[in-house]
């Protein structure tokens, strides 16, 4: 089972990987499926870095050709575009874990837009920590201070999905005791 914060980050993280992707006309519309032969993983990841990757099986139907395919991913996500993969394998990917799945994509988003950012005399990863904490001042349990431990259960997630779009989040209803049992408001149910 997933938590109510998890499913809001897959929505999310499913959106702008289609927003990336519609560059080929191609869509996803499961991350924790979609990605597990390769292809669209290596398809995002040529289209954020305007370079071809080499290897792909373009027919994958075996998992040994899906692994194949998503080391290539992988190798060029590190050792091409610099992107530090922390305890996410090619096993993972195809067999649909959540968790490392997104941690991989906002890894992703981080890498190819934060650096992109920039608010005053800060860039990149300090502009967007300095917009995080300010979309979420003032919400209660909600402390941004940091890229890991802030983002741990949520709440910060939650917080700036209910700053932009109320209507989703019944944020008042979380309860940081109890979050990962908390259902989130869906209007799309």
């Amino acid at each position: 089972a997933t938590n109510g914060w998890q499913e809001i980050q897959k929505k999310t993280f499913t959106k702008w990987i289609n927003s990336r992707l519609a560059e080929r006309s191609l869509r996803i519309e499961d991350i924790t499926t979609d990605f597990r032969d390769g292809l669209r993983l290596i398809d995002l990841s040529e289209i954020l870095s305007n370079k071809q990757i080499p290897g792909r099986n373009p027919k994958p139907r075996m998992r040994l050709q899906m692994m194949q395919n998503l080391v290539v991913a992988l190798n060029f996500l590190r050792d091409g575009c610099g992107i530090k993969l922390v305890g996410i394998s090619p096993e993972d990917i195809c067999d649909g874990n959540l968790k490392l799945m997104l941690g991989l994509i906002w890894t992703i988003i981080f890498k190819f837009q934060v650096g992109d950012i920039s608010e005053g005399e800060l860039s990149g990863r300090n502009a967007l920590l300095s917009w995080c904490k300010g979309k979420t001042e003032g919400y209660s349990d909600c402390q941004v201070e940091n890229f890991q431990s802030s983002w741990k259960d949520g709440l910060a997630f939650c917080a700036i999905i209910h700053k932009h779009r109320p209507d989703l989040i019944d944020y008042n209803s979380l309860d940081k005791v109890h979050r990962y049992q908390t259902s989130l408001i869906d209007k799309e149910k």
